[in-house]
């Protein structure tokens, strides 16, 4: 298993969320959105430009832009 930022990630990759690295308000408002540690996730698409990022979680959509992304770090296989 490898540990990457959620941005590096290719479409229809997955993952399970190891951290969230920002406090404050963002931090916030990204644990409510349900991206919290042993959350799986996968990316189901990206916009023209790769901002924003789409993500299947927990059965529904959820779109990030890169730069709440960023702070996101994600363990995923190291297979394929």
């Amino acid at each position: 298993m490898t540990e990457i930022n959620l941005r590096k990630m290719n479409e229809k990759q997955s993952g399970t969320i190891k951290s969230v690295k920002v406090g404050g308000e963002l931090g916030r408002r990204i644990r409510e959105m349900g991206l919290v540690p042993g959350t799986e996730i996968t990316i189901q698409g990206r916009a023209p430009l790769y901002d924003p990022v789409a993500l299947r979680v927990m059965g529904g959509t959820l779109t990030l832009r890169n730069n709440e992304a960023d702070h996101i770090v994600v363990e995923v296989s190291d297979e394929g």
